[in-house]
């Protein structure tokens, strides 16, 4: 399988830069577990008993485990007590899933308190894009799921660096929507920020050693038919799971009407769009319960 590399960049703010703004807002770091979880279980060797010490490890993040473990949303009626229960009842994708969303917590308790941005929209927007990238891989290719799920989660994180990085340059793209500019955000970035926020995403996954697939994916979840040939179907699922996110109405500040899913993406996945309402139709109650596990 080709390894991806990393398309050149033409951005203002170097790697540097990002990485620093990066850390503000708590995604990079040494003491932070979850991006090095996330790295763990990226591995197709990962040993579930190592997986289980490092969460063990951060207090937050296994309670969360446990409180996840022991919710309606799994259906459990008995007590699931330590780690390594809960691991074997949730799975290591669902473990990636809840490392992934401490990731976007620990960046909205970062940035609360005035913003330009209401980061609690973005993560119910990135919620929905998770929901509906899964379930279109489990019906199209399951193999993609976990991978697909944690890509529709973090496929917007890059925007709470970018915000860090050049504010200005975030406040040029709100104004212009109320101005009525459309386009999707790739294209509402051009000639207004500094450093586009599929750069920052770039640039961080790479700093968490994530594995190409995701990196590829992410980064183009605007334009998946652009995506190296091997990661065409997960940059798809993600693109459409973000589209269907708009279109249930989980929009948030940038974003804020549906978006048409890319013909490219429709056509990798060999999905009809008539496949689509259902799964838009369903996501509200969803995202609600899955908000209320996590």
């Amino acid at each position: 399988m080709p390894m991806f590399m990393p398309k050149p960049a033409d951005d203002v703010a170097s790697d540097t830069q990002i990485r620093k703004a990066a850390a503000n807002v708590g995604v990079l770091g040494a003491s932070h577990a979850a991006p090095r979880i996330l790295s763990l279980l990226s591995n197709p060797r990962v040993n579930a008993r190592d997986v289980a010490a490092l969460v063990s490890q951060e207090p937050g993040l296994s309670v969360r485990v446990l409180r996840i473990a022991n919710s309606a949303f799994y259906g459990q009626s008995r007590n699931i007590g330590t780690v390594e229960n809960a691991l074997r009842l949730l799975g290591l994708d669902a473990v990636r899933g809840i490392a992934a969303a401490a990731c976007m917590d620990r960046t909205l308790s970062a940035q609360q308190g005035g913003g330009p941005i209401d980061l609690r929209l973005l993560v119910r927007h990135s919620l929905a894009a998770a929901i509906a990238a899964r379930d279109l891989a489990t019906r199209h290719c399951i193999e993609l799921a976990g991978d697909a799920f944690i890509g529709g989660l973090l496929h917007k994180l890059g925007v709470t660096v970018q915000i860090q990085l050049d504010p200005q340059g975030v406040r040029a793209m709100l104004d212009a929507r109320l101005e009525g500019v459309e386009g999707d955000l790739a294209t509402l970035e051009g000639g207004r920020v500094s450093v586009g926020h599929e750069r920052c995403l770039e640039v961080v996954f790479m700093a968490w050693n994530l594995p190409d697939a995701l990196v590829a994916a992410c980064c183009h979840h605007h334009n998946p038919g652009e995506a190296p040939g091997a990661y065409g179907a997960l940059a798809s699922l993600v693109h459409l799971g973000a589209c269907l996110a708009l279109t249930s109405g989980h929009t948030w500040a940038l974003e804020p009407m549906g978006r048409a899913p890319a013909p490219a993406a429709l056509a990798i996945l060999g999905i009809e769009e008539g496949e689509l309402e259902h799964i838009s139709a369903t996501l509200p109650d969803r995202v609600l319960a899955l908000q209320s596990a996590l």
